[in-house]
């Protein structure tokens, strides 16, 4: 499972048991990394093209 995932879905977990603020961090923090693997892989499939 990766790691973007697992951070939203703690997070989730935490929004619903009333830890909104830690949450909602590791919900920002998973969206982050999957954008950035997500550029990533695009970047590293035009070097390859």
């Amino acid at each position: 499972m990766p790691a973007w995932l697992i951070l939203i879905i703690i997070g989730v977990i935490l929004l619903v048991l009333g830890l909104g603020g830690v949450g909602s961090f590791l919900i920002w923090i998973g969206v982050a990394v999957l954008v950035v693997s997500l550029i990533l892989a695009l970047v590293g499939r035009g070097r390859k093209v």
